[in-house]
Parts: structure tokens; C-alpha cells; sequence
């Protein structure tokens, strides 16, 4: 920190500003921590342009590959590598509904869960509650596959009937999806609602708000760029999940918009074709990282909103 103290200049009666440093010397091992974090910083700018300059090297193979063309590209339905189908609608359209699905399951429990936690639990509740909620991200997501394929999949059968609802289906990847996705929404709901000043609620209470009055329309309100943040980031990791929707989705390129059939994610098919026997810079290998791409250029421009989305609601109080 630089201030600046006034002195007279004795030879001319003018007044000199001296600045003078109030901050202490760094110490030999204050530089070496610094210089790591700066190698660390860079390392990290250095792995996201050596990813972004795979993917659009190889996409740009794929796209030049004369039996592809840009407009079947985004317009066909009917993903076949293998025979010449190159419609990438299916797997976006499948992607989508599974993201749909569980945005719709954990919107209301993880904008719930953080109001509890936030508004009515007390000190020891919150503390004992919250690290058991966060328990669920520390799970495998192959196991929320499983769960999804033995469990979910089996209770919407007998609900719907096997007839209606096949094995492998959309409902049961979406579900799961969104029970995975519960604890970030909720920590990160939950950290906008706490950063809410308590004054607006003592205000509230104060005119004579219940507390549900007080924590839907007062708190929520005033921590709403936070909460979008944490929905849109929620969209962005249900649009990335892989483990979940290759198990329980679907094995197969499917453009329905039925929820209790089976589709393919881009996720899932990426992880389904990659452990095949597939030949280096064939039009199947070369595939992968034109969905990589798409898959990119989807969860950029979630993250962009969600930026947009902070500044724009943004509430600053003193």
C-alpha cells in the first residue's frame, strides 16, 4: 500500500508530496509462492488453448473431409459415421433432454435445500447438514448410472408400464442427472442466500413478513444473480455428464423427442465410440472431436450467459 505524506520545500515554500511505502518487504519464500501461482496460471491458459487448438485442428479435418458437409452437418437427423450419416441433431436433441429433464428435478430441490439451509435450519443443522448434502457430488457418477438402470428405470416401468418405458431411456439418465447435480445448485444457491445482508430480513420481519414471505420474496430476490449462476452452472454440468447417460440413456443415435426411449447424448457417444477399435484420422476418429466441439461451444456460451447473468442482477450492498 503507497500513501503520500506532504512536506515543505524549504528552498522554494512549496508543498512536496514524498510517497512512502506501508507494506512490508516480501520475503525469499513470498517470491517463490508467487512465482509458482504465476506457473500455475500460466500452465492453465496454456492446457485451455492446447484443448481448444485440438479440437478445432482435428473438427477442421473432419469438416474438410469430403464426404462432410457443414449444412448436413447441423440440419440431418441421422447419425452414422460409419455409412456416410453425418446429422448431428440426434445427439444434441438427446443431450438436451436429458439437461431439460434434470434441471426440472433439481431446480426445486436444490433452490429448496438451500432456503432450509439458508433461512430455517439453525447453526448446528446447517452444519451438520450441508457436508451430508455435499456427500452426494463426492459419489461416482458410474454409480448414479447404475442407480439409474436398477433402480429409477425399473420404478418408472412399473409407474408407466413396460410397454411405455424401455430399459435403457431418457427419463432415468434426466432424473439421475439432476439428483447428481442437487448439492452444486444447493452450495451454490446456499452461499448467495447467506451473503444476503440480514438487515433486509429485519426489515421484513419488521412490516410484519412471515419467514417464508421473507426468505421468497426478500431474500431470493436479493440474491438472484447468485442463484442464476448456480442453475445455469447446474445446466452446464448436466450438459457434460457422460457416466450417467451412457449406462442408462441409450447406446444408439435416436432423434426422439419421447423422454421413455432410448437416445445418445454427445457425452455418451463420445465415451461409447472412443473405446472402440476405431483408426487414427478416420472420418469415425475425427468425428469425435466435431462433437467436442459442438459439446465445447455449448458449455462456452453457458458460461458467457452465466456471466452476463451475475452482472446484470447483481446486488451490491453496503
Amino acid at each position: 500500500m503507497q500513501d503520500v505524506s506532504t512536506t515543505q520545500d524549504r528552498t522554494r515554500g512549496a508543498a512536496v508530496a514524498v510517497p512512502f511505502n506501508l507494506s512490508r518487504r516480501k520475503s525469499p519464500l513470498e517470491n517463490v509462492i508467487e512465482m509458482l501461482l504465476f506457473v500455475c496460471g500460466v500452465v492453465s491458459v496454456l492446457t485451455t488453448v492446447g484443448i481448444v487448438y485440438v479440437l478445432l485442428t482435428e473438427s477442421l479435418a473432419f469438416f474438410t473431409h469430403p464426404d462432410v458437409t457443414l449444412i448436413e452437418f447441423v440440419t440431418k437427423t441421422r447419425w452414422q459415421p460409419q455409412i456416410g450419416e453425418f446429422g448431428i441433431l440426434p445427439l444434441i436433441n438427446a443431450t438436451m433432454m436429458v439437461a431439460t429433464i434434470a434441471m426440472l428435478v433439481s431446480l426445486p430441490l436444490g433452490l429448496g435445500a438451500a432456503i432450509f439451509l439458508s433461512e430455517y435450519a439453525s447453526p448446528q443443522a446447517r452444519k451438520t447438514l450441508k457436508p451430508v448434502l455435499e456427500v452426494l457430488a463426492g459419489i461416482p457418477t458410474v454409480v448414479y448410472g447404475y442407480f439409474a438402470i436398477g433402480f429409477v428405470t425399473p420404478m418408472l416401468r412399473n409407474i408407466f408400464g413396460p410397454d411405455v418405458v424401455q430399459i435403457y431411456n431418457v427419463a432415468a439418465a434426466g432424473i439421475v442427472v439432476g439428483i447428481l447435480i442437487v448439492p452444486l445448485i444447493a452450495s451454490m444457491s446456499e452461499d448467495a442466500l447467506s451473503s444476503v445482508p440480514s438487515s433486509l430480513r429485519q426489515a421484513a420481519y419488521g412490516l410484519g413478513s412471515t419467514k417464508f414471505e421473507t426468505a421468497t420474496k426478500i431474500v431470493v430476490p436479493a440474491a438472484l444473480s447468485g442463484v442464476l449462476a448456480a442453475f445455469i452452472v447446474g445446466i452446464s454440468r448436466a450438459v457434460g455428464e457422460t457416466m450417467v447417460v451412457a449406462i442408462a440413456a441409450g447406446a444408439g443415435p435416436s432423434f426422439t423427442f419421447n423422454p421413455f426411449e432410448a437416445a445418445e447424448t454427445m457425452t455418451g457417444h463420445i465415451a461409447r465410440i472412443s473405446g472402440g477399435d476405431l483408426s487414427y484420422h478416420s472420418i469415425d476418429y475425427l468425428s469425435i472431436f466435431a462433437i467436442a466441439l459442438v459439446l465445447f461451444a455449448i458449455t462456452l456460451g453457458l458460461n458467457i450467459v452465466s456471466g452476463y447473468v451475475v452482472r446484470r442482477f447483481r446486488e451490491v450492498y453496503e
